[in-house]
């Protein structure tokens, strides 16, 4: 029954990740285009060949479905305008792995000190480079 319940979170784990790799294909990619060599990827290679594929195969269905029945001067599709950008302002939960001093979460407040083990309610865009640099995790 312990089993079930892993294969249970590991799958809605897995399902959850993919479903927000169709969502947001296109920021993805552009991300991994643009990413330093040295930079680890937020992708497995799996993931990372899935999306790839899942991008082609929208944009090849797009095009035989709507694109060739529009006139010419509409069958041009700008990938970056036509898809949602994740909302980077959304807020999560976190846990602080490493202290952190003089953190500034937003310019017109005062910067805070988050210690190790706290859990916080943050923007993700204020967050975002202590998820990077390994100081914090998402819960």
């Amino acid at each position: 029954q312990q089993i079930d319940r892993i294969r249970y979170v590991l799958s809605s784990y897995l399902r959850t990740r993919l479903q927000k790799i169709e969502k947001h294909v296109v920021h993805i990619l552009e991300q991994e285009a643009s990413r330093d060599a040295d930079e680890p990827s937020r992708l497995s290679p799996e993931e990372l060949q899935y999306a790839k594929e899942y991008a082609d195969n929208m944009e090849s269905l797009f095009k035989s479905l709507v694109l060739q029945h529009m006139p010419p001067n509409m069958q041009s599709i700008d990938r970056k305008k036509s898809v949602p950008r994740p909302n980077l302002d959304s807020y999560v939960f976190f846990k602080v792995l490493e202290d952190q001093e003089q953190v500034m979460i937003d310019p017109e407040e005062q910067p805070i000190d988050l210690e190790k083990g706290a859990q916080h309610i943050m923007r993700y865009s204020a967050v975002a480079p202590l998820l990077a640099n390994g100081s914090i995790a998402l819960l």
